[in-house]
């Protein structure tokens, strides 16, 4: 996407803040918008919005703009349409206004990043750290413990539900890949990584594994800017053509993995 002004489209308003941004999402057409805008793999036009939520294209703008304006979208020009398609057509020798989340500027996050799982998960490791055990594995330990208690009370067919509703915002990504939007142990995560991506990778395989996923499914340490540290794979059988598991490597160390870094 090419934008109008520096970075990516208009600039955002100065003095933004919790109450501004609450009050334009009183709308719930908005609020539907905006996780609409939120969830898309790219920029998003007036036409994929009107389209998806099943309004006019000048309502569309209406709320598009609205958002905007409260800094919690922003817009740019993308490439010139060219007849017959595309999805950010908008006719020839016209560009299309494209809409993105802006990052990082808000203090309200949706969903909420939710820092008493970590700082609960913390909290135990400290103190029921066992003899000869360093920090670091008691953290480790009471993550994989407190995900593997968590999955035991999940029904396979609600795997996804539960992460969402514990703020990590799960998405389909194809090929059997599910990544995770949002990561509810950020920031903390980008001042200890080691430790806290650590914690999230051993949380989450352990989840899946008492959920009765571990078979099908499983927790990677990746690493793409602007999502969790984590993603899900699907394990790929013989039945599907293939045999194997596809394993994306990151930076983070993983919990133990052979070969991890």
């Amino acid at each position: 996407m090419t934008s109008d002004s520096s970075a990516a489209g208009t600039a955002q308003p100065s003095g933004l803040d919790a109450t501004t941004a609450l009050a334009s999402l009183g709308d719930e057409s908005r609020r539907r918008l905006l996780d609409f805008v939120r969830r898309a793999p790219h920029p998003v036009t007036r036409d994929d919005v009107a389209a998806a939520l099943g309004m006019s294209r000048k309502l569309a703008v209406f709320h598009l703009e609205k958002l905007v304006a409260s800094g919690l979208l922003r817009s740019g020009r993308g490439g010139h349409g060219t007849p017959g398609g595309g999805p950010h057509r908008a006719g020839l020798g016209r560009r299309s206004r494209l809409y993105e989340p802006v990052p990082g500027t808000l203090a309200v996050r949706l969903p909420p990043h939710r820092h008493e799982l970590l700082a609960s998960l913390l909290a135990e490791a400290i103190t029921a750290q066992r003899p000869g055990e360093s920090a670091r594995e008691a953290a480790l330990r009471v993550a994989r413990e407190r995900g593997g208690r968590l999955g035991a009370q999940a029904h396979v067919s609600g795997v996804r539900a539960v992460l969402g509703s514990l703020g990590f915002e799960p998405a389909e990504e194809g090929a059997g890949r599910t990544v995770l939007r949002n990561c509810p142990f950020h920031p903390v995560a980008a001042q200890a990584p080691d430790l806290v991506c650590g914690m999230n990778h051993a949380f989450l395989r352990a989840y899946l594994a008492a959920a009765g996923e571990d078979d099908r499914l499983t927790a990677v340490l990746t690493s793409r800017p602007g999502l969790c540290c984590v993603e899900l794979r699907r394990t790929v059988t013989a039945e599907d053509g293939v045999s194997g598991t596809a394993w994306v490597r990151g930076p983070c160390r993983s919990e133990g993995r052979p070969g991890s870094r």
